[in-house]
Formats: C-alpha cells, structure tokens, sequence
C-alpha cells in the first residue's frame, strides 16, 4: 500500500501517519520528492483501514499496490490453472461445456437431458438438487433423492457431476455425490459456506454475485483458498442492472479482467443472464470470443413443463447448433474443446 500525501500535508500531518502505520505493525518509508511525498507500507496492510487513512490530515490518496487476494492472484501464480474435476479439464487450453437440467426433477428427466448434453459435446452434467429461489413458493429441489438421481446418471453417462450447495451443513453430503461443488449468486458472499466448501476437498464452482464487483468476486474465492482448497472455478453469470430486457446483464468484460488478476479458470453461465433460450447461444459465442474457458448451459427435454428455468432451456434443435459452435470457435482462439477422459 502506499499513502500519497497532498502538497499543503504539515510535518505534524506526517508524524501522526507514520505512528498509525507502525501502531498496526506496519512498517513505514517516508520518501520526500519536491511537490510530494510518499509513504510506502510494508507488512500486513490487512490490519489498516485504507477509508480512515483517506480521512487523516494531508492525505491525498492511498493506493493498493498489491492484491487484497493473495492466494487467487497471478501476483503469486503467475501461470493461469488448470482445474480437474473427475479428469475434465478447465483452464486456458480448453472450452469446457457443463450442461444439463437447472433443477432435478425426475431419473427420466435428468437422463434424458444428460444424454442430450453430452450429445452436444457436454464433458461435466450440471444439475441442481437443491434450489435457492426468490420465491419461497418455488420448487426448491429434491435435496438428497436429487443427488442419487444425478449419481445414477453419472453411472450411465459417465459424465462428473456439478451441483449446488445452499447451505455449509449440508456440504459434507453434496460432496459425498457430487464431483464438483457449486457456490450460487445468492450464496457468493456466504462466508461461512465459502469456508465449508474450501475444506471439503472437492473443486469448486464459484458463481459471481449479482451485485459483487469483481474484487468482491476475488475475496470470495479467497476464502476458498484459504481452507486449503485451489481448484476453484469462476463463474460469470450476470450482474443486477437497470436493463430489463434481459434476466440479467451479462459482463463479458469480467472475463479477461478476471483472467488478468487471477490465476483461477473463469467459465460464463449464458443461461441465466439472458434467462431466454433465444439469447443463450449469442451469448455462447460471445463467451467463447471473449476468452472464457468454458460454458455452463441449461438442457431440458421438456421446457415447457420445466419445474426451474424452462424459457431458457435447450432443446434439440439449439444443442446442434450448440455443437457446430464448440467445434468450430475453439481453434481461433487456440484452445480444443475439452474432452471426456475414458
């Protein structure tokens, strides 16, 4: 962190800037130039309050020079990773496609859009057991049925498994099913699941919250990390705006921003920010062009009696197209369509 003092900062507005720094345990360097001067910190910053800094007498600026997130940042890792989940890679030489039913509803249901998924060229089957929804009216899922379904049609598919968890008691019996653990929007600021996922040993699919910056997505993910955990995926699935002609405004540009400050392999939810399946393969492309390492897209074979999310669910007609799309963009951009390990 540095602290830049304003031209009119006293001698006096220096000392007491000084004592706060060394008072957190911080060490100060105080590096005098003809109009300003500058104090360099070093040590663990965590411990200063950069807005009551900003409020001290004589400061004009404070500014990170380094990441708050430590172990996400390429500052440490300057290598992109490469995450794994049940021998499916995600990361910078690959397109990943998850697909599958946004909500479990029956073993028919969610076979059928397995096999339509992996028929597209899907590697990993998404599925929801458990459904965080607006409405406390709303299907919430089938909780652990939902999970012995999705294991039954891994068996006959062999495609891993990505599901959610909504809550931190219940991660220990997601994980016990489920390759790969999924953190919701609703759920990207949940310390205490953030945490729980972290220790549970399995990678991890860390959705952006609807109204986090990108800074606030990184922390999160640091939390993860922190328990030990680095196989963690990021997931850009729209951010909340004033737009409402679509589910949610899909920020494209956090991919390559998001790629820049972490090492972390960072995927895009079409499905949920155009919330219409008219939008989702628009947005598959825009994905794919923009850099993303791959893809997590609703199936159903049966949208209009969807039980979660139908308007946005592919059918048949859309996952051919699906397919060309996963063939053909992947090599302009350098990278292979990520492929189902025997």
């Amino acid at each position: 962190m540095v602290i830049v003092m304003g031209p009119e900062a006293t001698a006096d507005d220096l000392t007491s800037i000084v004592a706060v720094v060394q008072a957190a345990g911080v060490e100060a360097f105080v590096s005098k130039g003809v109009q300003r001067t500058i104090v360099g910190l070093v040590g663990d910053v965590t411990q200063l309050d950069a807005a009551a800094l900003r409020g001290m007498g004589g400061v004009a600026e404070v500014m990170r020079v380094s990441a708050p997130y430590k172990l996400v940042s390429r500052d440490n890792h300057p290598d992109r990773s490469t995450v794994r989940v049940g021998g499916v890679p995600i990361g910078p030489d690959t397109v990943t496609l998850i697909a599958g039913p946004c909500a479990v509803e029956t073993p028919r249901q969610t076979l059928e859009a397995a096999l339509m998924a992996k028929a597209a060229g899907a590697t990993l089957l998404r599925g929801g057991a458990f459904k965080p929804r607006t409405s406390p009216y709303a299907f919430q899922g089938l909780g652990e049925e939902g999970l012995r379904i999705l294991a039954g049609v891994r068996e006959e598919t062999g495609l891993p498994v990505v599901t959610e968890v909504v809550d931190a008691q219940d991660v220990d019996l997601v994980a016990s099913y489920a390759d790969m653990l999924q953190v919701g929007t609703r759920n990207a600021q949940n310390f205490a699941l953030l945490q729980a996922v972290g220790a549970a040993g399995k990678p991890v699919m860390l959705k952006r919250g609807m109204n986090a910056t990108i800074e606030e997505w990184l922390m999160a993910a640091e939390y993860i990390a922190q328990r030990g955990n680095l196989d963690i995926v990021l997931c850009e699935r729209g951010i909340r705006t004033f737009e409402t002609a679509t589910r949610n405004t899909l920020d494209v540009s956090a991919v390559p921003v998001a790629q820049r400050l972490s090492h972390l392999p960072v995927i895009v939810d079409p499905s949920h920010s155009g919330g219409r399946r008219d939008l989702v393969l628009p947005l598959t492309r825009a994905a794919i062009a923009v850099g993303a390492d791959g893809v997590i897209i609703d199936v159903h074979p049966q949208p209009e009696l969807a039980l979660c999310d139908g308007p946005q669910a592919l059918v048949d007609g859309d996952l051919e197209e699906l397919a060309g799309v996963l063939r053909d963009l992947p090599p302009l951009l350098g990278k292979t369509a990520a492929a189902l390990t025997a």
